[in-house]
C-alpha cells in the first residue's frame, strides 16, 4: 500500500478531485487535500488516531513516501485531518474517497461478470459511555442552560432538583429505591418546567438541537407514578426499554442495538454488500443501530440501488421480509435470502405452511380439511385473517395445532405467497441451497476484515461522520486487495497484471 501511494497517490487523488472542497480564491490550501485524502486512507487501513496517524507520518519513511512529504517534513498538526473530514463530510459527495476506488475498481474491469452480492451487517460499538436516565437528564439540562439565551435564568428560577452547575451526580442513598424514584421525578420535572417556561425565540442549530434532546430524554425513560393518571406531575422510570432510546446525550444518534436476542450492545450498524469471490466491497452503509429505516432489509435494497444490472443477491434472514423480496425481485434480481424460521402455535405442531392459503380465492384450509374464508381487505399483499373458531372444538388435531380456547386465528401477512415460495425453495431446491453454502459466507469475512485493528469501536460521534470512515475504510480494503491482484497504471488506464506475473 505505501509503494502504491508512493506511484499513483496524485492519479488515485487528484488535485482536481477536491477542487469544489476549496472554493475560495484566495490561494491555495496550506496542505494539499490529495496528501490529506492519502494519510485518511492510510490511517483507515491502520485504525489509528489522528495523533498516532501524524506520528507516523514524522517518523515513519513509507507513510512520508506514501503521502508525498519530504524526508525532513514535520508534518502537520492532528486537528488538520479532523477539518479535512470535516469538510469532506459537508461536501456534496462525502464520500469520494470510495468512489474514487470504485472508479478504479470499473476500470480494472475485475468485477466484469461476477454478478454476485452477499449482504450482512455488524455492530459497531459508539464512541461514548452509556447514560442512565438521571445523568441524560442532567447532562440535557446543562446544554439548554450553555446553549439556550434566557435558559439560566429560567434555570435559576424555576428548577430546584439538583445544583447544575455541580459536575458530579446527586448526592442521595442511590441503594434506596425510594430516593431513585424520588429524584427522577424531581429532575422530570425541573427538565418540563425549564422548557415550558423558555422565552419565545428564534433559536440557532446548537440551542435548537439541545432543546430536542432535553424534551426527548425527559420522556424517553419515564411514565406516570403508579397512582398517577399523568396529569399531577408525578413520574417513575418506566418499565423496560423504550423503541429507539438515545443512550446518551453525547451522541444523540447512537442506539441500543439487538443483534441476536440475548446480546446488545450501544452503537450504530456498518451494512455491506460484498462480491464473494473477490472479496471487494461494491456499497456499504453506516445507519443508526435501532429504527425500521435502518433495518437489514431497508437499507439491503440501497446497498443494491447502485448495480448496473440484476445481480444474485445473498444474506441471512434479516433481509428476507416481504417488502424486500418484492421490491428485489421486481428490480430483477434473483434471491438467495433465508427465510426465516415458522414458529408453530404449538411446540412440534402444524405451522403456516402446512394449511392450504389461497390469497387468490381467500380461502384457508387446514390440515384436518376444514376451509374458512380469509377476513379483511381484499388483496394478496394486504393483512388478512382465517378464524376456524367452532370448527376446532371437536377436531382431533386441536393439540397439535392451537392452545387457544376461541380455536385457530391465522393470521396471513402482505406478500404471503413471496415468502411461502421462499421457504419451499430453500427447503427443497438443492442448487439454491449449494449457492448460498458457497456464495454467503464469504461476507463473514469481509466483515473480520471492518473490525480488523480494534475498529469494533468507532472514534467519532453521529452518524455522517462514522458513515465517512466507514466509507473510507471500506476504500483502503478496497485498495489493498486490488494491489494485492496485481493492480497496475499502464498506458492511461488502471488493470490488473495476468496472474503469475
Amino acid at each position: 500500500m505505501f509503494a502504491f501511494l508512493a506511484e499513483h497517490r496524485g492519479r488515485l487523488f487528484p488535485a482536481a478531485m477536491f477542487a469544489d472542497m476549496y472554493p475560495s480564491a484566495n490561494g491555495r490550501p496550506s496542505m494539499p487535500p490529495q496528501i490529506l485524502a492519502a494519510a485518511i486512507t492510510v490511517q483507515a487501513l491502520h485504525g489509528l488516531s489522528d495523533f498516532e496517524t501524524v506520528q507516523e507520518l514524522r517518523c515513519d519513511l513509507r507513510w512520508k513516501a506514501a503521502c508525498g512529504l519530504g524526508l525532513h517534513d514535520l508534518a502537520f498538526d492532528p486537528s488538520l485531518l479532523a477539518y479535512f473530514r470535516r469538510r469532506l463530510a459537508r461536501s456534496t459527495c462525502p464520500n469520494r474517497v470510495f468512489e474514487a476506488v470504485r472508479e478504479v475498481v470499473r476500470a480494472t474491469g475485475v468485477l466484469k461478470g461476477k454478478h454476485r452480492r452477499a449482504l450482512d451487517s455488524t455492530v459497531l460499538d459508539d464512541a461514548v459511555a452509556t447514560q442512565d436516565t438521571v445523568t441524560q437528564i442532567i447532562a440535557a439540562v446543562r446544554a439548554v442552560i450553555r446553549e439556550v439565551p434566557g435558559g439560566a435564568e429560567v434555570a435559576g428560577v424555576r428548577c430546584s432538583a439538583h445544583d447544575y452547575t455541580d459536575p458530579g451526580k446527586p448526592r442521595i442513598a442511590w441503594n434506596d429505591a425510594q430516593a431513585r424514584a424520588a429524584l427522577v421525578d424531581a429532575l422530570v420535572t425541573d427538565a418540563l418546567r425549564l422548557l415550558g417556561h423558555l422565552p419565545e425565540q428564534e433559536l440557532g442549530e446548537k440551542a435548537a438541537n439541545a432543546v430536542g434532546i432535553l424534551a426527548l430524554v425527559a420522556g424517553q425513560d419515564v411514565e406516570p407514578a403508579e397512582d398517577s393518571d399523568g396529569r399531577d406531575g408525578r413520574w417513575r422510570i418506566t418499565q423496560g426499554t423504550a423503541p429507539g432510546r438515545m443512550v446518551s446525550t453525547v451522541d444523540p444518534e447512537s442506539r441500543h442495538v439487538h443483534k441476536t436476542r440475548s446480546h446488545q450492545q450501544d452503537g450504530f450498524k456498518a451494512h455491506l454488500a460484498i462480491e464473494p469471490e473477490t472479496g471487494l466491497f461494491t456499497a456499504v452503509a453506516l445507519r443508526p443501530g435501532a429504527g425500521p429505516e435502518h433495518h437489514e432489509a431497508a437499507v439491503g435494497l440501497e446497498l443494491l440501488a447502485g448495480e448496473d444490472e440484476p445481480v444474485d443477491a445473498f444474506g441471512d434472514t434479516a433481509y428476507s421480509t416481504g417488502d424486500a423480496r418484492q421490491a428485489l425481485e421486481q428490480a430483477g434480481h434473483r434471491l438467495f435470502l433465508k427465510p426465516a424460521p415458522l414458529r408453530p402455535a404449538v411446540p412440534g405442531g402444524f405451522t403456516l405452511d402446512e394449511f392450504t392459503i389461497d390469497t387468490t380465492t381467500g380461502t384457508v384450509t387446514c390440515p384436518q380439511g376444514h376451509t374458512v374464508d380469509l377476513s379483511g381487505p381484499g388483496g394478496r399483499h394486504q393483512q388478512r385473517r382465517a378464524v376456524f373458531a367452532d370448527l376446532c372444538t371437536s377436531c382431533p388435531l386441536r393439540e397439535r395445532c392451537t392452545t387457544a380456547k376461541a380455536g385457530r386465528v391465522l393470521t396471513i401477512r402482505p406478500h404471503h405467497d413471496l415468502q411461502a415460495a421462499a421457504r419451499r425453495q430453500a427447503a427443497t431446491d438443492p442448487d439454491w441451497q449449494a449457492d448460498y453454502r458457497r456464495w454467503r459466507p464469504p461476507v463473514e469475512r469481509a466483515v473480520a476484515w471492518i473490525v480488523h485493528h480494534g475498529n469494533r469501536r468507532l472514534r467519532y460521534l453521529g452518524t455522517i461522520k462514522n458513515d465517512t470512515w466507514l466509507h473510507t475504510r471500506a476504500a483502503a480494503l478496497n485498495l489493498r486487495r486490488l494491489i494485492n491482484l496485481g493492480l497496475t497504471h499502464t498506458n492511461g488506464t488502471w488493470h490488473l497484471a495476468p496472474a503469475g506475473t
